[in-house]
């Protein structure tokens, strides 16, 4: 296999795979793991195939299936008092563990997405030598369709970036490697590997749409080449055209930013297959669309006001808040935001960027990225405020006893981390997020087509079969049963 990636390399003049050789590179890893977790999935439907892992209610079907558990999604996993965990690792630990920007010291600075990718593909914790190779490849990877750059740059002026992106995306499927092989008659064990292809091309392809967004919407619409000398992250910024420090803040030689965008990479990637990005992306690429039809439907859902739009939404809503205080005459406070919370509830308005549909607790992602802020930029006027309310409003949700989760999730603190740093177009927030979300969302995808995971289509039923099923429950529900007789409990049953 190797020399089969080293004549590939030599090629395409790609030279990672000779250059980081003396361990198995990403593709090599999951070609050896593949038999085993093959072998894995039919010993556990053998053992387990008959067990029921969960009941589905009728309030559950009408209420968008919450927590019915119906699902494979190995990457990562979400409980709803610990969070997210990530192949098995929380946040913390990858913080710990993962690789990170040259010359850095692993658990001082943020990891490298990269070294997610990795984890995410293969669950194990890469060694810095893969993940610089994987770094490599990915700059390999990322040069676009020749159509693409000349269709961002005609879209037309006020088109929101994320119908960009999933515009610009979804053109380049002409590229499809998947697509290419099926056509050809590919043998449905061999999916996998045009899959793979097709999945880290888009992951590497993505700064750039992403970027090249940036600069048409919102500046000159220029754009630098890819430096092949950063990471994944650091080029994205220069790219989107930030300096390691961002703009407008910190020192000219502070990396900041780059770490900022290493982390915010690294905590959106994934976040369980449930939620409506992860779950749309598994759904269309079960009926075999290849990662560019996948991929862009899962865009799609991220773009709502009820996934990664909020991101957008709550940042909008803190700046206003800010606003409405400083009308009023008086500083941040806690009683000055209390009163202000008090206000917006009272108007028939939510607190958004609090409470999540799974997480009963702070989000982990909302933790990481305030602690970032405590170290990076603790007098920033706007964290100070995303903080006050953070010890000010679960205590507000509680009282006003209509959440289930007073806590906030992790929208409610990327914004002012993103502005702090010159990134203030709010717009384009949700686009970080799609860069991100394709990091697990897709790394599913080839692992459903590793271990064969067939077409999903779930039962449907009327409202009409629901009242017709349960008439005669229905029928008999004030009654209860008492030596064998029933014996009528409400006076408004016949």
């Amino acid at each position: 296999m190797m020399q089969r990636l080293r004549t590939g390399a030599i090629k395409n003049g790609q030279v990672w795979a000779r250059a980081f050789s003396s361990e198995p590179n990403l593709r090599q890893r999951i070609t050896q793991l593949i038999p085993e977790k093959q072998a894995e999935i039919k010993q556990l439907v053998k053992d387990h195939g008959d067990k029921v892992m969960g009941t589905c209610t009728v309030a559950q079907a009408v209420g968008g299936m919450r927590s019915v558990k119906s699902m494979v999604w190995e990457t990562s996993l979400l409980d709803s008092m610990e969070g997210i965990r990530f192949r098995g690792y929380t946040i913390p630990e990858l913080q710990k563990l993962l690789p990170v920007a040259k010359d850095g010291k692993i658990g001082e600075m943020e990891p490298l997405p990269e070294g997610l990718l990795w984890l995410l593909l293969t669950g194990e914790v890469p060694t810095e030598a893969q993940v610089r190779g994987l770094t490599a490849e990915l700059h390999e990877r990322a040069p676009l369709p020749a159509h693409i750059e000349s269709m961002i740059r005609n879209f037309p002026k006020g088109m929101h970036p994320m119908t960009q992106l999933s515009t610009a995306l979804l053109a380049c499927q002409t590229d499809s490697k998947f697509a290419a092989a099926y056509k050809a008659g590919i043998h449905k064990k061999d999916y996998w590997d045009p899959v793979y292809e097709d999945t880290l091309n888009v992951i590497a392809r993505l700064p750039r749409i992403a970027a090249l967004i940036y600069r048409c919407s919102f500046h000159d619409g220029k754009i630098p080449d890819d430096d092949k000398t950063l990471d994944y992250s650091a080029n994205f910024n220069r790219m989107l055209g930030y300096g390691p420090g961002g703009k407008g803040a910190g020192s000219a030689d502070s990396d900041a930013f780059d770490e900022l965008m290493r982390l915010y990479l690294t905590i959106h990637s994934d976040h369980e297959g449930g939620n409506v990005s992860a779950h749309a992306t598994h759904l269309v690429g079960s009926a075999l669309s290849d990662p560019y039809f996948s991929y862009s439907a899962g865009l799609n859902g991220l773009a709502g006001p009820l996934h990664g739009l909020a991101n957008q939404e709550v940042l909008k809503w803190t700046l206003e808040f800010q606003e409405k205080i400083k009308a009023s005459g008086k500083a941040v406070t806690k009683d000055s935001v209390a009163e202000q919370a008090w206000a917006t509830l009272n108007g028939g308005n939510v607190i958004p960027g609090f409470g999540h549909a799974v997480l009963r607790k702070t989000d982990p992602r909302y933790t990481c990225q305030r602690e970032f802020a405590l170290k990076h930029m603790p007098d920033d006027e706007l964290f100070k405020l995303v903080s006050t309310i953070y010890e000010v409003v679960p205590g507000v949700l509680t009282e006003h006893g209509k959440t289930k989760n007073p806590w906030p999730n992790v929208d409610a603190h990327s914004g002012c981390l993103l502005t702090h740093y010159g990134l203030t177009e709010y717009d384009y927030y949700t686009v970080l997020f799609g860069v991100s979300r394709a990091f697990g969302a897709l790394s599913q995808v080839v692992w459903d087509r590793i271990l064969g995971l067939p077409l999903e289509r779930p039962k449907s039923v009327t409202t009409e079969w629901i009242r017709n099923h349960f008439a005669d429950e229905d029928k008999f529900s004030g009654f209860s049963h008492k030596d064998g007789q029933f014996e009528q409990t409400s006076i408004n049953m016949p």
